[in-house]
């Protein structure tokens, strides 16, 4: 018989129920309860699945027998539902972000390593799940592998996040301060921040524009460009937005050694002949010296979707060691570079990081309380 993960899930909104589909189709992994504030729907659910259902994470947590959790509610309740969790010794798989700032994901950091001491084998991991696209691992091995030397630049131009007015009024929580905390880079651009400081690691400076509601009826932002500054030089540029049609995907990175420019699901690798910084300082007079090759690169992708592997390794984790994907404690560095950008703004400064959690903390909860926006019904 087939060792099993038996879960619970917390949240049963549009991820959450596409978790249940993945939890019950994996051989590693058993459903065991299902729980949403909502009991309509988690009545609905729990029938659908045959598991118990649960009103109040705290009942699920006194009462279910199981092995781990998977969270996903809105984004402010990660916090509170993560150190519950791990106060009872359970494994826990959180949706993307690991939360809304840098302060509640330290404070998640800290119950997870607390926890640690009495259960060794304790295991914490992030749904981000885009690092199992094939094409975006294949680039993560290029970058590792020093192919492209010492980096000069990575500009990542990703539009095609497009949303209307009906998809930010689908909830009451979604786009303000108070229910969701952010906008597009704490819920779509989320996913490449990660990726971002997961292939050329975090910035020391972030400047940061932001237009809050400038093609929406919301009060959070929904147009986003970035500036990051690397201590040996390396600059970095993130733009991103919920408005434009159609939006782009276009990723490059440049090294003495060559470039990545990655577009439509395709990789280009740039090799040089010889460093750039070399022809910079021993060149002749020309500065348009052709002297590389030009590669498409191939790339393996999984058949299945990346939400199930990631379910299916976090399983794994907890069951034989395996290495994770996305450890969640990884997930404090694109949390950090969403507020750095967004108080960068807010304040017209460039801002240092690791950031300031207090500071960041402060803003948010002035943004919250001094909120005037309602939405229409």
């Amino acid at each position: 018989m087939t060792e099993t993960v038996k879960i619970g899930v917390i949240g049963l909104g549009v991820m959450g129920r596409d978790h249940l589909k993945s939890i019950a189709a994996l051989d590693n992994t058993e459903l065991v309860a299902v729980c949403d504030v909502y009991r309509a729907s988690a009545d609905q659910y729990a029938a659908e699945m045959n598991v118990t259902a649960y009103y109040d994470y705290h009942d699920l947590l006194e009462h279910q027998p199981m092995d781990a959790i998977l969270i996903a509610t809105p984004h402010y309740d990660h916090t509170p539902i993560t150190i519950a969790a791990f106060a009872k010794g359970l494994h826990v798989l959180v949706e993307k972000p690991v939360a809304v700032q840098v302060k509640d994901a330290q404070q998640m950091i800290a119950a997870y390593e607390a926890a640690k001491k009495q259960h060794p084998k304790l295991v914490f991991s992030a749904v981000f799940m885009q690092r199992t696209y094939g094409y975006w691992r294949k680039i993560k091995e290029i970058l590792d592998s020093g192919a492209l030397g010492r980096l000069e630049r990575i500009t990542w131009l990703v539009t095609d996040w497009f949303r209307t007015q009906g998809y930010y009024d689908s909830g009451t929580w979604r786009a303000t301060w108070q229910g969701e905390g952010g906008g597009v880079l704490l819920n779509q651009a989320m996913h490449h921040l990660d990726l971002y400081q997961w292939f050329v690691g975090m910035p020391k400076r972030v400047t940061g524009f932001v237009g809050l509601g400038k093609y929406h009826k919301i009060e959070v932002e929904d147009e986003v460009t970035a500036y990051f500054e690397y201590e040996n030089g390396t600059i970095g540029h993130f733009i991103t937005s919920t408005s434009e049609s159609p939006g782009t995907n276009r990723l490059e990175i440049i090294g003495d050694g060559g470039k990545i420019v990655f577009e439509n699901r395709q990789i280009m690798l740039y090799r040089n002949r010889r460093s750039t910084f070399d022809r910079i300082a021993h060149g002749g007079a020309s500065s348009d010296e052709n002297d590389y090759e030009l590669e498409e690169v191939s790339y393996t992708h999984h058949d299945q979707s990346g939400h199930k592997i990631i379910i299916e390794n976090f399983a794994n984790a907890i069951l034989h060691g395996e290495a994770l994907i996305s450890p969640a404690t990884d997930g404090i560095n694109p949390v950090m570079l969403a507020n750095s950008i967004l108080l960068s703004s807010f304040e017209r400064r460039t801002v240092d990081l690791p950031l300031d959690a207090e500071a960041y903390a402060e803003k948010l909860h002035s943004l919250v309380e001094g909120s005037t926006f309602r939405k229409s019904k």
